[in-house]
């Protein structure tokens, strides 16, 4: 199977290197304008420098938000029957686009986490009440190698925002608790940050099994944040997704702990591996990753209640 990855910044950097310890892929290709002439593999400054995308069989569209509808879109108008994996966040506005018969995908890896797939085991068959979800990172030292008002984090018009950033909240909601159907949101910049993104959200809601959420996402915490805790009829459940730890109270607050084992790159290399071997189950499909947006936009638009 020949792969080609589109974008070489840090996250196609590491597509492509795990790509590359696939047994199943025989070829990983890039197009970057970068000056990568130490790769061994086939490298293009654009997609039209390839004469025949046909020759693929995976994409990875890796590049920045902003430009993930044109390359997709580009790709969709060369070849059928292929298998697309999307960087999250989809696009950075909701649009329509007709994938034919290709399948595309969202790449929300931590659906593979460890800790969400032991959330998941032990939320099974429980009445869930309320979810409180906290994610947050200082953006300056969240990518200390480069000036954060650099990145793309730190623009609107590049896609960048933690509604966007940090759209992976929303799709685990999605994923663990049910579809989000009503929601009442903040969302806007209030730090020193020298970005024109949105910096802050905070939001209550309610999913399609009558879950009650809570939300908090953020470039300002000084200690890096993401915890979710779950209140059911029987347990009350924390998950800690940066020190994978999961803890477990009864009704007599008895508890038990879990630690899982995790690197940076077991959730990708899992995703991957999904897509590969056709199993669809625990994919972020295109159409969950067009929902997404289509709440983004909403929130962005200043409307405080969203209605599915």
């Amino acid at each position: 199977m020949r792969a080609l990855v589109i974008g070489y910044g840090s996250i196609g950097k590491r597509h492509v290197q795990l790509l590359n310890t696939l047994e199943k892929i025989t070829d990983v290709d890039i197009v970057t304008k970068q000056n990568i002439k130490e790769y061994p593999g086939k490298h293009f400054l654009t997609l039209q420098d390839i004469p025949n995308l046909s020759e693929y069989d995976y994409f990875v569209i890796a590049n920045e938000t902003y430009k993930h509808f044109d390359t997709l879109h580009s790709i969709l108008r060369r070849v059928r029957k292929k298998k697309i994996l999307v960087e999250k966040p989809l696009f950075c506005k909701q649009k329509e686009l007709n994938i034919f018969d290709n399948e595309v995908f969202v790449a929300y890896n931590l659906r593979f986490h460890p800790v969400i797939e032991e959330l998941n085991k032990i939320l099974k068959n429980e009445k869930i009440l309320f979810v409180n979800i906290f994610t947050g990172q200082y953006l300056p030292t969240w990518r200390p190698q480069r000036d954060y008002r650099l990145s793309y984090s730190a623009s609107l018009e590049q896609g960048g925002g933690v509604l966007l950033d940090l759209s992976h909240e929303i799709d685990y909601i999605n994923f663990l608790f049910s579809q989000i159907v009503s929601l009442k949101s903040f969302n806007k910049k209030i730090s020193n940050l020298e970005i024109s993104s949105d910096d802050i959200f905070t939001a209550i809601g309610e999913t399609e099994n009558g879950t009650l959420i809570n939300i908090s996402l953020d470039y300002i915490s000084k200690k890096p944040l993401r915890r979710i805790l779950v209140h059911t009829l029987n347990k009350t459940v924390e998950a800690d997704l940066i020190n994978n730890h999961i803890e477990i109270f009864d009704t007599t607050s008895k508890m038990q702990s879990i630690k899982k084992k995790s690197d940076k790159n077991e959730s990708y290399k899992k995703m991957h591996m999904a897509v590969i071997e056709n199993r669809h189950q625990k994919l972020c499909s295109f159409e969950e990753g067009l929902e997404i947006i289509k709440l983004i936009d909403t929130i962005r638009q200043r409307e405080t209640i969203y209605e599915n």
